[in-house]
């Protein structure tokens, strides 16, 4: 449950609810908005009586939150989460671009891609160290030589990096060199690498699984949050349909249903979600003017001969025009890029 704060609550009266709360067990989350703030309550709400609080000093109302996520859902915390990363914000006006190699394959593939990304107007760099593939005879990355290739992109350019993490006892070592853990579509509902990141104090991005609902996405926020974590960004990069045309179908609408049920930032995958690098600039402007407040794309110096995804894959001058476009749409919605 919930309870809202008179607009005129006195420190004092906000400080003895939480006491109340506490002195039951439970667990609190305070959201101080501009205008009245919202105790959030976590835990086994039996212990707590909705009347008594409702007669507090400073308290409006008690409300309970019928959402089976609670720490995610909107009604828990009306203000939009903003998440700061290396001088920007992921959730705020403007919009975040994350772009790079599906897989790190050479110091040369990653410092030409870093150099012309950041060149371009990106953020954060995005590549793969340890990657998930269908088949176990395909490339599964290069482990932590290619973290070290991640964290010289860095080092050279100042661009965070975004990297893909996969089971729980990866999660030290990826911290070590990561500024954003990423959480891939075949892990969305791996509970314990959930729990394991929640442990952290790192911005994570929980991509949605590929056959997974909306509230499923959601409930998987739950887990990290739930450990203390609340720097997560939910990443909407296509689901699994009868359409074949695309490697995925791009659920557009998750933009703005997310961001109705929920106060956390949203990102789209538009590479993933097309499968194809002539769909990517288009997806991705769509995805800008339904209010995505980030884009996750991969560009490689070399498609063809990419060890991963090269098919959906744009090349540095085609990453530059797709900025290019996409500033104008930002523009339109008053954003920016």
């Amino acid at each position: 449950m919930i309870v809202i704060m008179k607009m005129k609550a006195s420190e004092s009266n906000i400080d003895a609810v939480i006491t109340r709360v506490k002195k039951e067990g439970l667990k609190v989350h305070l959201s101080q908005g501009e205008e009245r703030t919202i105790i959030g309550i976590i835990g086994d709400e039996r212990k707590l009586e909705r009347g008594a609080l409702n007669r507090m000093d400073g308290v409006d109302r008690v409300v309970p939150v019928l959402r089976p996520f609670k720490l995610a859902s909107r009604d828990f915390q009306p203000e939009d989460t903003r998440i700061p990363i290396n001088g920007h914000i992921m959730g705020g006006n403007k919009v975040i671009v994350m772009a790079g190699p599906c897989s790190v394959e050479s110091m040369e593939q990653v410092m030409e891609t870093a150099r012309a990304v950041k060149e371009a107007g990106a953020h954060l760099l995005r590549g793969g160290a340890f990657k998930p593939r269908t088949s176990p005879y395909s490339f599964q990355g290069m482990g932590e030589e290619g973290l070290k290739i991640l964290a010289a992109a860095r080092e050279e350019t100042g661009l965070h990096i975004v990297t893909e993490v996969m089971a729980p006892e990866q999660v030290d070592l990826i911290a070590k060199y990561a500024n954003v853990l990423q959480i891939g579509t075949r892990n969305m509902q791996n509970y314990a690498l959930l729990n394991a990141v929640g442990k952290t104090n790192m911005p994570v991005l929980l991509k949605r699984g590929m056959m997974s609902t909306i509230e499923e996405l959601l409930m998987s926020a739950e887990y990290i949050m739930s450990n203390g974590n609340h720097k997560v960004i939910l990443c909407e990069r296509g689901i699994r349909t009868f359409e074949k045309y695309t490697r995925n179908t791009l659920d557009i609408n998750a933009v703005p249903v997310l961001k109705e049920l929920t106060h956390l930032p949203v990102v789209i995958d538009p590479s993933h979600a097309t499968g194809k690098w002539t769909l990517v600039k288009a997806a991705s402007k769509a995805a800008v003017a339904a209010g995505a407040d980030g884009l996750i794309i991969e560009v490689h110096p070399n498609p063809a001969e990419a060890v991963s995804d090269g098919e959906q894959s744009l090349k540095p001058h085609r990453f530059m025009e797709l900025m290019t476009e996409v500033r104008r749409v930002a523009q339109a919605v008053e954003r920016s890029i």
